[in-house]
């Protein structure tokens, strides 16, 4: 099996914090997770996280005017410099540029002609010329640094022809500066506040200026300019002639870059004032009613329509029609505080981010409609399963949400909240339309994907938590392991009763798996032993497993010939469960390399010592297994050859805590670790430390890193890619075929030439043998593409077999991509006819191969059903309303030739989408 296998998608985390961004065509949502960047497409309901990370969570995200590139600014976490950017172009999915600002970025933003950006860091706002098309030894280049906000900056924005932008600050000023030395405004300040301001806006153009701050009140600006009346200030005297030689300089050396900084005065004298722009308070509006205090958190506005969005900390939102100030709209969202706020470029579509939760919200306002609401587990991901098919991955968390993923899409498309605590334990039954999940709160539920319900509930004689859960092959017997009465429970999935109690474990047990073969159960506990139970022989314990320490996860091979455990030593011991011996063991401990947390006393290498695998699973072929635990790696083990045959580092985001393996010794003071300190407590949402005599504000809250860890993995039945549940998220790693040249038995004598001239002689089997040879992707599909229809039984009956199983493979893949489904399907078809009962004897090696084919085919067929069902309800709909038109009586009875008629071409319409004159009606979407 290859190991190339690539980071391809996060599901499960949709917005962590940051602002949140429309592309410009107004139809995708670009969300910041974590120190990673997700696209979401809700036009073709997909949802992309891009293949790059920042070092620590993500704080601002500017996105330039055409949307090719981006700019991603990452946090400052508890250190004297941050505010590491990557400059990443959206088109190829890649980092083009890094720099460091040198400070905590506020937010970043372009300039609408796309020639500049502007970005606020600590009180100054710094202007940069913006990367081009062409290639540049340095794609951020220093223009000018304005001055004049006394306390941190907090937002920007840009008139429409790039002249002016706006800057906003905590010290209760907006600042406008001119983007170039114009004669008539450097810049000017403007009070009329009480608190902080949140965000600015130019009116549509024009240089009237809307500001709001924190305590909910809008100001209202009016410029007695407009902005054409602005004038370039002409250099004089000996400034004339030292830029005149300046700039012949620049010419000679090629143009290169000069800063300039603007200091602004926040009253300045009246000489300055005379002939300058000015400003006027046409007015001032209040959102909170009187005795309400609603602190106003985030806000967009749309100049074309004159629409302003605000949040709040309460988690609602308003919709006004600016200047009237006429509300549209007020409604709920969450309970949580509004985080970000963003409008698409029609306006039609608002977005908002709830950090608190993990929420991200699409709003159509005009219809009041959703277009997306998701949001991810609200504590850590602790389960996950793979549908038999593998197009759905069900998660459980410490939230007591069961939660359901489309992994073509991305999205979750169901939520089970039946649980009261905690769920420990996920899994689809073999079926693959009903999940079965364990709880802390005494509980074993199954839930149906058919009508979306909980359909049965089994639980104890006496209150237990339950710590795992496995169904057999069947899916008639569920069993669930006890934590605190060392018990395990056997229901039956027809009737829902106890059919029995298994007891003889002498400590919680940890983990419960299934032979996928025979009626066998492995139950892992904490007493050092594994218990192998016979279904078919009254539950009686057929063999104890002895270990050397506490196990922690057991688990078939998918040929059920080998048992795999984890213990607590950092070993994963093999046994075979027919003969109960060992064969074989991995130590695991080295390749784990757990880090050290900020408040660990002692080091890493001694923490180690008590890290170890808390989680299993077999590659689809068997060969390997997949290891993870408190730590940010994961391993793979070659079974046979008891070897790591490669290590994914799932995080690089120093904003978890246990990422490295050393403590910053600048964190380290004569009086203690500083990481003891609550650095953020002066942020959004944190506690500001009052004066004595002060109680405003909840002194038990505290800032807190997350710990990394891999609390689950799974490998897809297809055996094309493996999931993660870590602290980031629902992590897919994909294998990536693309990069790959990867040939099978190559000579000198497989060219593409050769295999060219083979299909103009038309001799095609030949042609394909040295296509898979070579195994280029475009040739292989070229060359299956140009066998005639007709012909591709006799070729099929021809391939050797060692070649049908890799047509297959291909086969699979081609259904994700191509559009001759047709085509494809009649290989499909004459390959398992000619080849079936060949390929029934390598069943176990095939395996994934036919469960990745049948996942594809069976994804067309849920999207060609639905629409064949659409256009049959439609062609009877429009021959009903034609055989009523005119009539106002019913109509006559059958036997007329034009009912006759128009009977015969519905049925014959109806035998062409259905399945012939004895197919019935499906249900009509």
């Amino acid at each position: 099996m290859k190991f190339a296998y690539r980071f391809s998608n996060l599901l499960g985390t949709v917005y962590r914090c940051g602002n949140l961004n429309f592309t410009c065509d107004g139809n995708s949502v670009i969300s910041p997770v974590g120190n990673r960047v997700t696209v979401f497409d809700l036009k073709n309901n997909k949802s992309n996280t891009l293949p790059l990370a920042t070092r620590y969570n993500i704080k601002c995200v500017g996105l330039s005017p055409d949307g090719r590139l981006a700019i991603v600014v990452d946090e400052v976490c508890s250190l004297p410099t941050g505010g590491d950017a990557l400059l990443v172009s959206l088109v190829c999915r890649s980092v083009l540029h890094r720099f460091h600002f040198k400070g905590a970025v506020h937010s970043v933003s372009f300039s609408p002609d796309g020639r500049k950006f502007v970005v606020t860091k600590g009180n100054i706002a710094q202007m940069y010329h913006a990367p081009g098309r062409k290639r540049e030894f340095n794609a951020f280049v220093l223009d000018k640094t304005y001055f004049g906000p006394y306390d941190e900056t907090t937002c920007i924005d840009w008139t429409d022809d790039s002249r002016c932008f706006a800057v906003g600050s905590r010290d209760m000023s907006t600042w406008v500066f001119g983007a170039e030395r114009w004669d008539n405004l450097i810049y000017y300040a403007l009070g009329g506040h009480k608190d902080a301001i949140v965000a600015c806006f130019f009116e549509a153009s024009s240089l009237d200026l809307y500001t709001l701050s924190q305590d909910g009140a809008l100001c209202v600006w009016q410029c007695d300019t407009l902005p054409e009346g602005l004038r370039l200030k002409a250099p004089t005297g000996w400034k004339a002639d030292l830029l005149r030689r300046e700039e012949e300089e620049e010419e000679e050396e090629e143009g290169a870059e000069r800063e300039t900084t603007i200091r602004g005065k926040a009253t300045p004298a009246a000489e300055e004032q005379q002939g300058k722009v000015k400003y006027s308070r046409l007015a001032k509006y209040f959102f909170n009613k009187e005795g309400d205090f609603n602190n106003l958190t985030a806000a967009a506005y749309h100049k074309k329509v004159h629409l302003l969005v605000t949040g709040f900390a309460s988690g609602i939102f308003h919709l006004h029609e600016l200047p009237e100030f006429n509300l549209i709209h007020s409604l709920s969202i969450s309970d949580q505080r509004v985080a970000s706020v963003a409008i698409n470029s029609s306006g039609d579509w608002i977005a908002f981010g709830c950090s608190g939760l993990g929420q991200l919200l699409v709003w159509e306002w005009q219809s009041e409609s959703y277009v997306l609401k998701q949001q991810g587990h609200f504590n850590s991901m602790v389960s996950l399963a793979y549908s038999p098919d593998g197009q759905h991955i069900v998660t459980g968390g410490d939230d007591g949400k069961v939660k359901v993923w489309n992994t073509l899409s991305g999205f979750c498309f169901v939520t089970f909240t039946e649980h009261s605590s905690g769920v420990t334990g996920v899994t689809f039954t073999t079926t693959g339309y009903v999940i079965v999940t364990s709880s802390m709160d005494g509980t074993v539920r199954a839930f149906d994907l058919h009508r979306y319900r909980n359909f049965r509930t089994f639980t104890s004689p006496r209150p237990t938590q339950f710590s795992c859960v496995a169904v057999d092959s069947s899916g008639e017997i569920v069993s669930a392991g006890a934590q605190d009465s060392f018990e395990v429970f056997i229901w039956s999935m027809q009737t829902g009763r106890l059919l029995d109690v298994l007891s003889g474990h002498e400590g919680p047990i940890s983990g419960l798996c299934f032979n996928p073969m025979k009626s066998v159960l492995a139950s892992a506990s904490w007493d050092r032993t594994v218990r192998l139970w016979d279904m078919a022989d009254s539950w009686r314990t057929t063999e104890t497993l002895a270990l050397t320490s506490d196990a922690l996860a057991v688990t078939f091979r998918p040929d059920g010939a080998e048992l795999a455990v984890a213990t607590l030593n950092a070993q994963i011991t093999f046994w075979d469960p027919e003969n109960a011996v060992q064969m074989g063991s991995i130590e695991g401990r080295h390749d784990l390399k757990t880090g050290r947390k900020e408040l660990d006393k002692i080091t890493a290498k001694h923490s180690a010592k008590g890290k170890a695998f808390t989680t299993l699973c077999y590659s689809a072929d068997g060969q390997s297994i997949l290891a993870g635990g408190m730590s940010k790696f994961v391993c793979i083990y070659h079974v046979r050859e008891q070897i790591l045959r490669k290590k994914f580092e799932i995080s690089c985001n120093l904003s978890l805590d246990a990422m490295e393996e050393f403590l910053n010794r600048r964190k380290m003071t004569e009086f203690g670790n500083l990481a003891l300190i609550d650095q953020d407590a002066a942020e959004e949402g944190g506690v500001v430390i009052p004066l004595p005599g002060v109680k405003k504000g909840d002194m038990s809250s505290r800032h807190f890193k997350p710990e990394i860890r891999v609390t689950s993995l799974r490998f897809s039945p297809t055996g094309r890619c493996w999931a993660a549940t870590t602290t980031e998220g629902l992590l897919i790693y994909s294998l990536d075929a693309q990069m790959l040249f990867d040939p099978f038995e190559l000579d000198t004598s497989v060219t593409p030439v050769r295999i060219r001239a083979a299909l103009r002689q038309r001799d095609f089997t030949r042609a394909i043998l040295l296509a898979f040879r070579l195994n280029e992707r475009k040739l292989l599909q070229e060359t299956l593409e140009a066998v005639p229809w007709d012909e591709i039984e006799v070729i099929s009956s021809s391939l050797p077999d060692l070649y049908v199983e890799k047509v297959l493979e291909f086969l699979a893949s081609s259904f994700e991509v191509s559009r001759h489904l047709e085509f494809y399907l009649i290989w499909t078809q004459k390959l398992l006819m000619v080849h079936g009962q060949k390929l029934k004897s390598r069943v176990g090696t095939l395996l994934p191969v036919v469960q990745f084919l049948q996942k594809n085919i069976q994804r067309h067929l849920d999207d060609v059903s639905k629409l064949c069902d659409w256009n049959r309800y439609n062609l009877q709909y429009a021959l009903a309303i034609s055989k009523q038109r005119g009539l106002k009586r019913p109509s006559e009875p059958p036997g007329s030739e034009e009912e006759a008629d128009a009977s015969e071409d519905d049925d014959d319409s109806l035998h062409l989408l259905g399945g012939g004159p004895g197919h019935a009606d499906g249900p009509l979407a």
